[in-house]
């Protein structure tokens, strides 16, 4: 009988185990939540409003909500509106503000991701995002993700050489393509359909901005393009 006891008793004490462990780790989830940005509260609150997406496929939940599924030249301010407020959200908006551009072209709605001469959202002579440049491209994923238009990526630079001038070297037109190839993952791997990429472009430096000064920062830049739907 003791033995029954006993063995009863070890059961109970799993399941009082199982019950404070489920609860420590909705401690932590909510811990972490309330420490995160806005943009992943919103997208934690969207998965549980809609884990299987259904709202994204018919544009009618929040992902839908003031654009049509997809963007032309009729509803193109308000996603460029949207894209605004939610690049506003994010942390050091002030700081960065003024290099991100959102113009609208015949092609589509482009983003201009500028550079200081610091290295704003790439690192100086590299492929390599800051941490505030693969913020700003997970943003960008989880808006331009809901819609099946599709993306052109570019990539820019000043007219400054690199150091070694040899035929095999690194230069311009190889941080160009690769910047857009380097924006390009980021984007996917924040959700961005890898069948909207359409293009990846690479001009060094022979689409300059600030054309009177050609080793402006300005110049070094990645264009994400969501084009209009055909």
């Amino acid at each position: 009988m003791a033995e029954e006891a006993h063995g009863h008793h070890g059961g109970a004490w799993k399941v009082a185990y199982a019950d404070f462990v489920t609860a420590l780790m909705s401690l932590f989830i909510v811990l972490w939540l309330m420490s995160s940005g806005a943009d992943v509260r919103e997208a934690v609150s969207a998965y549980f409003k809609d884990p299987k997406g259904h709202a994204r496929m018919t544009g009618s939940g929040r992902a839908g909500s003031g654009v049509s599924l997809a963007m032309d030249a009729k509803n193109v301010d308000k996603l460029k509106e949207r894209l605004e407020a939610a690049m506003a959200s994010l942390e050091n908006f002030e700081e960065f503000r003024k290099y991100v551009h959102f113009t609208v072209s015949g092609e589509g709605l482009r983003i201009e991701l500028q550079e200081s001469e610091g290295g704003m959202f790439f690192e100086t002579g590299s492929p390599r995002p800051t941490p505030l440049g693969v913020r700003l491209l997970c943003m960008l994923a989880g808006e331009l993700g809901r819609l099946p238009n599709d993306i052109v990526i570019e990539g820019h630079t000043d007219a400054r050489a690199y150091r070694s001038v040899t035929p095999d070297s690194y230069g311009n037109w190889e941080l160009s393509v690769d910047r857009a190839n380097m924006a390009r993952r980021a984007l996917q791997i924040a959700g961005v359909n890898p069948a909207q990429i359409a293009e990846i472009r690479g001009y060094s430096d022979r689409r300059t901005i600030v054309e009177a000064n050609p080793n402006d920062s300005r110049n070094r830049r990645v264009s994400v393009i969501l084009k209009f739907k055909q």
